[in-house]
């Protein structure tokens, strides 16, 4: 019985290696030989920042969002990061383990844009034994003072649930709560994207999850996560006026689904498959948000979370090498992880039919210590360029990446890495 395991076992690793070709060898056969620190547009002792706070409560954040805030005719009058940190994450994390003490709740921050100062968001309303594990985080733009609603996934004791708060300009540091929302289709829900005040889409990363009872949890979804078995998916849901949710499947068979983001026109969405090192793009209709499968890009690291920055150029962070992660989200001695974040800017068709013959052999991103092009073939349609590396001593375990097209500043978080980076040209 034992053998037959392990045969199960070397056939899924097969076929994962043989799905994820360089990216297995890089990630997690080799430690990539990543530099200390790079950032694309200096040197990152002197253009980059790590906010920080003495209780370090705005440590291991997993997603942070814009919270833009608009005049009357939608231009952008001040813009803050709103950031989920959970200094307990590595007593409790439901996508990697373990579940050992979900009581110490977490905190969402606010980040001023002009002068990078920090306040705490407190929960106003929020139900007293409630526990509160953020990880993906999504909130609607101010339009002239107008009350935003911002939606907070929670990885609670009990199961996974959507937190529903409403959040205002004239008292930015208390969000409201207004509802939980929970439904059996969130079976793991990870990351959000909005599509309008009462709808969003949420990917669900596993099938089979650390929830699950011993011995089949960590095996079944430690196997789903190695294998790449395409058994996620993402959902459009829609929040109903008594609370109750419509639940719509946009996009099935993904191997751990994860970050999901839509174009600043609203016509294309992108998700992370992790598990592969690939963002998948598709079309998106406004009028019924159905999709309709695009293209693939690979990218050099295992990745995590995706946004687009106003210029419709999507930035994608990850995980350079996942035993590395593993060991410091097991609290190994000693043990770092390192960090990559990339941009992908869209290609006009004219170069894109102009390199379509020769895509996979172009080199590309060759001003970063550790090309891409070394790891991953380069793309038809989107061009791939480094924004930040670190070999995990200057920063690791990156996970989300903003990027301010105002001001070209970057804002990065790490699984468990302690305070909130920025970097400026």
């Amino acid at each position: 019985m034992l053998s037959r395991v392990f045969t199960v076992l070397a056939i899924l690793l097969a076929t994962f290696i043989y799905r994820s070709g360089r990216l297995v060898k890089h990630g997690i056969f080799t430690l990539p030989a990543l530099p200390p620190s790079y950032y694309v547009n200096g040197d990152v002792q002197t253009h980059c920042t790590l906010l920080q706070e003495p209780a370090h409560t705005i440590n291991y954040c997993e997603d942070m969002t814009f919270w833009d805030h608009l005049d009357a005719d939608g231009t952008v009058a001040a813009r803050f990061v709103i950031a989920g940190c959970d200094p307990n994450r590595k007593a409790w994390n439901t996508v990697m383990g373990p579940l050992r003490d979900p009581e110490p709740r977490a905190y969402l921050w606010l980040v001023d844009t002009v002068d990078n100062s920090l306040q705490r968001i407190e929960l106003d309303g929020y139900p007293e034994g409630h526990s509160f594990h953020p990880l993906g985080i999504e909130v609607t733009p101010s339009q002239a003072g107008a009350p935003s609603i911002l939606y907070v996934v929670n990885h609670a004791r009990e199961k996974t649930t959507i937190e529903h708060f409403t959040i205002s300009p004239d008292a930015p540091t208390r969000a409201l709560w207004q509802r939980t929302l929970s439904s059996p289709w969130f079976v793991s829900p990870n990351a959000l994207a909005i599509t309008n005040e009462t709808s969003f889409y949420v990917s669900n990363d596993h099938l089979m999850t650390r929830r699950l009872p011993f011995p089949l949890a960590p095996v079944l979804p430690l196997t789903e996560t190695i294998a790449g078995l395409p058994l996620s998916w993402l959902a459009h849901v829609t929040v109903n006026p008594d609370g109750t949710i419509t639940h719509e499947v946009a996009a099935f068979g993904v191997a751990f689904a994860n970050g999901v983001a839509i174009s600043p026109d609203g016509t294309i969405l992108a998700l992370s498959s992790t598990s592969l090192g690939r963002v998948y793009f598709y079309d998106r209709n406004t009028s019924t948000n159905a999709l309709k499968y695009r293209e693939t890009v690979s990218v050099p690291f295992f990745n995590d979370n995706i946004m687009f920055d106003e210029e419709g150029t999507l930035i994608v962070t990850g995980h350079p090498h996942f035993p590395s992660l593993a060991g410091v989200a097991a609290n190994k001695t000693d043990a770092r992880a390192p960090s990559w974040a990339v941009s992908l800017t869209p290609l006009s068709n004219q170069t894109h039919f102009a390199k379509s013959a020769h895509a996979a052999d172009r080199k590309y991103d060759l001003r970063a210590p550790l090309s891409a092009s070394e790891v991953v073939p380069a793309s038809e349609g989107w061009e791939v360029e480094t924004l930040f590396q670190s070999d995990g001593s200057v920063f690791g375990t990156s996970c989300t990446t903003l990027r301010d097209s105002r001001t070209d500043s970057l804002y990065m978080v790490g699984l468990y890495e302690e305070g909130l980076m920025v970097c400026t040209p």
